[in-house]
């Protein structure tokens, strides 16, 4: 897949751009709402005998709208986006800084810079897309902006148990640490990629040593609990519990930082120091919580192991977008 960073004002020539079908969204997640409109593009370009491209923004618009957003967190960010596309066998991505110069383009000059200039021969785009300054361009007014230059497919919402499947429904997902629901909305278990660090050691004292993960992007983290995980390491899916949180045995309270991602890995004994790895989230076993001492927190623990064991025993899961 080619990436093709643009920044506005861009000085591609529509004569030096592949004809191509293009899914036009900020698509965080990949979720199943969006592979309809993304797959949907490439049926398109296949039908048309077009490139198919996606076009996504960064960082996401409410980082420059919004005074008060300072950071965001992603459930793909752009290098996991990036990744997650390849594997959907787009051809082309169009990535778009975006700023306020971008921002402040209104309907038209949108349409004629970054699709009718970009050589986009039809749009497909789910029914809330907007565009343009203020977002007052719409799939119903495209036509009318499109020049009759290209033309357009419209995508209906998907849903799930009757609620529409949206970035922002996903977020919630995580923040109620309901990781066994993300198959049916995101399409997959949730992934994060990080690399092994150095913790506080503490786990190999008390018989249970754990990796401590440190992202290497800024994906949105599931609620603080214990997890069944899966962990790529090596060339190879390991079963494994992992804690995130703050440790509430051994600290009187939570520190403005994020919270810890350890890993205990089952029939696993390998130094792993420095790793690239990838955290598969399957199901929440349950909250953190503050035990009274050490003996206490073993005996949870060795529960929580036996029932991370069963889970797995039970449940064969099939990997979706691995590398």
């Amino acid at each position: 897949m080619k990436v093709v960073y643009l920044e506005h004002p861009h000085s591609h020539t529509k004569e030096e751009c592949m004809p191509a079908a293009v899914a036009l969204g900020f698509f965080d997640g990949i979720h199943l709402g969006h592979q309809k409109v993304i797959k949907s593009a490439l049926s398109k370009a296949k039908e048309l005998g077009l490139a198919s491209a996606v076009m996504t923004l960064d960082p996401h618009p409410s980082v420059v709208l919004r005074r008060t957003v300072q950071h965001v967190r992603y459930i793909t960010p752009l290098s996991e986006k990036i990744r997650l596309l390849a594997s959907l066998g787009v051809d082309i991505l169009y990535v778009v800084k975006f700023d306020m110069s971008f921002a402040s383009l209104v309907p038209q000059d949108f349409v004629d810079q970054y699709i009718i200039g970009l050589n986009i021969k039809h749009v497909v785009a789910g029914f809330d897309y907007s565009y343009g300054s203020l977002g007052k361009g719409t799939m119903e007014t495209l036509p009318f902006h499109s020049r009759q230059q290209f033309d357009q497919t419209v995508v209906e919402k998907y849903t799930a148990n009757d609620l529409k499947v949206s970035s922002t429904y996903i977020r919630g997902q995580l923040n109620e640490g309901k990781v066994e629901e993300l198959p049916q909305t995101l399409g997959r278990y949730y992934q994060v990629r990080g690399k092994v660090g150095h913790g506080e050691k503490r786990g190999r004292t008390i018989g249970f040593p754990t990796a401590n993960v440190m992202l290497e992007d800024d994906y949105v983290i599931p609620r603080t609990g214990v997890y069944t995980v899966r962990m790529y390491v090596r060339g190879a899916w390991v079963n494994g519990v992992c804690n995130i949180g703050y440790k509430p045995t051994f600290h009187e309270q939570e520190n403005e930082n994020l919270p810890s991602i350890e890993v205990h890995l089952l029939d696993f004994d390998q130094q792993i120091y420095g790793e690239e790895v990838i955290i598969e989230w399957h199901i929440c076993i349950r909250q953190e919580k503050k035990f009274s001492g050490i003996e206490e927190l073993v005996a949870q623990i060795r529960k929580d192991k036996v029932e991370a064991e069963e889970y797995f025993q039970k449940n064969m899961p099939d990997t979706c977008f691995l590398t």
